[in-house]
């Protein structure tokens, strides 16, 4: 008989940090495996949409060095 949610949930509680850690990337792993088909097409689209902005001045770069320093600042509030 299959174990309910509730019942792995609790024997999960149960685990050490480090068996907890490998049971999450095993899952992780699992779930990555059912990729959307369409997830290439997707991520194109968005590069060519982005790509078109940038071209047509829509939107403007910004260096990353800016950007992880924004972020950092960000980060320390």
């Amino acid at each position: 008989m299959a174990l309910s949610v509730q019942e792995i949930e609790k024997e999960i509680h149960a685990l050490s940090t480090e068996d907890k850690t490998a049971l999450l990337r095993a899952l992780i792993a699992d779930l990555d495996d059912e990729v959307d088909e369409n997830v290439e097409q997707l991520w194109l689209e968005e590069a060519q949409r982005r790509h078109r902005e940038l071209q047509e001045g829509v939107v403007k770069a910004v260096p990353a060095e800016e950007v992880f320093t924004r972020a950092r600042a960000k980060l320390k509030k």
